[in-house]
């Protein structure tokens, strides 16, 4: 990965980890932890939207896909701490 790569990934990363954080109604876990959500929620993202048989492309479809993978990790997360 390009350093450019790097830094775009962690922006979008931290992005959707900071919408995703607000659409879950917390407070987020600040902006290492963000990012964290937002990575992972890529990856997951990536995952629901292959299964769906759907693509996502540009940084406007990467935010959109990550955001929601960061928001079903949130959810994930908020069942298991129950």
């Amino acid at each position: 990965m390009s350093g450019m790569g790097l830094i775009a990934t962690l922006l979008i990363g931290g992005i959707a980890g900071w919408l995703a954080g607000k659409i879950m109604r917390g407070g987020g876990f600040g902006i290492l932890g963000n990012i964290a959500v937002g990575i992972v929620g890529s990856v997951a993202g990536g995952f629901v939207f292959g299964l769906l048989g759907l693509a996502a492309g540009g940084w406007i479809g990467s935010l959109v896909m990550s955001t929601i993978g960061a928001v079903i990790l949130l959810w994930l997360v908020g069942i298991l701490k129950k």
